[in-house]
């Protein structure tokens, strides 16, 4: 699945100042690490983000977020936001924010 540049770029401007930053193709899409930690990604459908299985049921409650589907499995710790869900700056951002919360928890790179 191809991914939409413009929702790439809204990901690439939020994480603009959180650290070393490095875009990978990855799943069909275009992932965005982190100090090496996956952080989000944009798809051709919206955008996934690494909240952590322990912040997952609060993303899926956000509007427009539900889990992370790939090759008809859900993957936990990730939430899959729609295109709407990725135009709304505070909601993108907020979902941002609770993945950087969880990598910045992960052991270094």
């Amino acid at each position: 699945m191809a991914y939409d540049e413009g929702l790439a770029a809204m990901l690439r401007d939020d994480l603009a100042e959180t650290g070393t930053l490095v875009e990978k193709r990855m799943f069909g899409g275009l992932c965005f690490m982190v100090d090496g930690h996956m952080v989000a990604g944009a798809h051709g459908g919206g955008g996934m983000f690494r909240v952590g299985k322990a912040r997952q049921a609060v993303a899926l409650a956000l509007p427009g977020v539900g889990p992370m589907v790939m090759g008809g499995r859900t993957m936990g710790g990730m939430a899959d936001a729609d295109e709407s869900a990725m135009a709304n700056d505070t909601l993108r951002r907020r979902l941002i924010a609770m993945a950087l919360e969880f990598t910045r928890g992960l052991p270094e790179r």
